[in-house]
């Protein structure tokens, strides 16, 4: 008979003991912070709890960020639809059948103006998860914080902007990765000077396992992209100890507790070395804070209350892990998107781990547990055997183009379900501890009347604006993408005279080309 063996989801061995493990002892906020970038954690502030959410219109989503903020909900994070995420005005024909379905809808600074009625900027931090179109709606929220008063100095939250993950994972990309690469580095350029506090980047982890990559890939991958990002605005000449402050990281957490808890450790002495490799001194620069949402696709529409537990279970881990920002998805998220009441369990869930599990009372309570330590290590170590090999293709970009990252993630993903179909591998109420009848019949539903809707504003918009300004912007952002300008500037007043999203891509589209 065959000993079984155990191992993480990387494949990693994991021993039925582990001795004693000696390393020099380490403290909190202190190079290489692998037990976390503040020397007292949580004692001193709780991590972000964010909630994920838009759909529909710009006021449905604003009635979601209201209800969300009175539950206790500390920042804001920005679902995005298709077509907004894509480069695409509502009227538009690739927009049919996707407005308002898997975020807001977002085709001028009207809808943004709408989005955030009510709430000032200058008192809360937002996230906004997009890529391809960053550029166009961080313009649109410096422009409504123009518009509110507020100093944008003072402004802060977070744009993904990870567009190399976007080739690799999830696909919502525009232009090449070349000219693409130039508006991320025009966008830390220009906010480094006019809005120091935001976060110019997410690099995400999060679709690459979505995807279906392992701990380790995620992490190999987003730290090699976030290389290939440090080695782009250090070759425009800009100051890593000024820049490199200003990156966040977007991490995953899945279900295997410990494996996670090790990656989040693991990716933070990473990054520390490699940010000090590339001349960083300041010791900010070389921090890793990151953002953690639950894993979406580990969620299941079979028993989806189970979700409940397992949505718990990774957010204890990211907790554990040290995250900045936590964001814990819907038990129905396999089903729609979250109700209210779903949204609701997923907060209190962060705000019962904060206020009465006890695990924020000291600082990286599983230090010095042999098994932590130990796969700590190995998971770094196998990271690095990813990292040398992309480095030797010269870098993500390369490694992306010829495919190795996307077969990687492919192969892992087809590995993991065959374990699933094969029972290698359980997954509770799918193959294993099965019913025939689910007991969740509420759930949300966006239907086309959304796009109408959409459609018509964008209609009025155009008979409202000045046509002649909006032309004269769209021109000289045209000209500028000709030169090597930053282009954010030429955005902004684009923005601002209400051109749309859709034209202002299509301007770069005209300009870049497509990919």
């Amino acid at each position: 008979m065959t000993e079984k063996k155990f191992v993480t989801s990387s494949g990693i061995e994991i021993k039925e003991t582990y001795p004693p493990y000696n390393r020099t002892p380490e403290k909190p906020g202190a190079f290489p912070f692998t037990r976390g970038i503040q020397k007292d954690m949580y004692r001193g502030r709780l991590w972000t709890m964010r909630q994920y959410a838009g759909f529909s219109t710009a006021k449905a989503s604003n009635e979601r960020y209201h209800y969300l903020l009175s539950q206790g909900t500390m920042g804001l994070s920005v679902a995005f639809d298709l077509p907004t995420q894509i480069g695409y005005d509502s009227d538009h024909d690739m927009a049919e059948g996707e407005v308002g379905k898997v975020g807001v809808a977002i085709d001028s600074l009207r809808d943004m103006e709408i989005l955030f009625d009510g709430i000032k900027l200058e008192d809360i931090t937002t996230s906004m998860t997009i890529n391809a179109t960053a550029s166009i709606l961080l313009a649109m929220y410096i422009a409504l914080a123009k518009k509110q008063g507020a100093d944008l100095k003072k402004i802060s939250g977070t744009i993904q902007n990870d567009i190399l993950k976007e080739y690799a994972a999830r696909g919502t990309y525009i232009y090449p990765p070349k000219p693409s690469m130039r508006i991320i580095t025009d966008i830390f350029e220009y906010c480094s000077k006019e809005v120091p506090k935001w976060n110019t980047i997410s690099i995400s982890g999060y679709h690459i396992r979505e995807a279906g990559s392992t701990a380790v890939q995620e992490l190999a991958f987003t730290l090699a992209n976030g290389k290939a990002y440090l080695n782009a605005a250090l070759e425009k000449g800009l100051d890593i100890n000024v820049f490199a402050k200003r990156l966040s990281f977007f991490f995953n957490c899945h279900n295997n507790f410990f494996e996670e808890i090790a990656k989040f450790r693991a990716a933070r002495r990473m990054w520390a070395g490699l940010t000090k490799g590339l001349g960083a001194t300041d010791e900010k620069a070389q921090m890793l804070r990151f953002h953690t949402q639950t894993g979406g696709s580990t969620l299941t529409a079979q028993q989806p209350l189970n979700n409940v537990i397992r949505v718990t279970n990774q957010a204890m881990a990211a907790v554990l892990g040290g995250t900045q920002s936590l964001h814990t998805n819907g038990y129905d998220e396999a089903l729609s998107l979250p109700t209210e009441a779903a949204a609701k369990i997923a907060l209190r869930t962060q705000q019962v781990i904060a206020f009465e599990s006890g695990i924020t009372d000291t600082v990286d309570p599983l230090a010095g547990s042999y098994f932590i330590e130990a796969l700590t290590d190995e998971i770094e170590q196998a990271a690095q055997i990813y990292i040398e090999k992309i480095d030797a293709m010269g870098g993500s970009v390369e490694a992306i183009e010829n495919g190795y990252i996307q077969n990687e993630i492919a192969a892992a993903s087809y590995q993991h379900q065959l374990e699933v179909e094969n029972g290698s591998r359980i997954i509770v109420g799918v193959n294993k501890f099965t019913q025939n009848l689910e007991n969740i019949t509420e759930t949300m539903e966006i239907d086309e009347s959304i796009r109408t809707f959409q459609m018509e504003q964008l209609r009025l918009l155009k008979t409202q604006r000045n046509a002649d300004l909006v032309q004269k912007t769209l021109d000289d952002l045209r000209a500028a993408a000709a030169t090597e300008s930053n282009l954010m500037p030429f955005i902004l007043a684009s923005v601002e005279v209400y051109a749309t999203l859709g034209e202002i891509a299509d301007v770069l589209r005209a300009s870049f080309g497509e990919y």
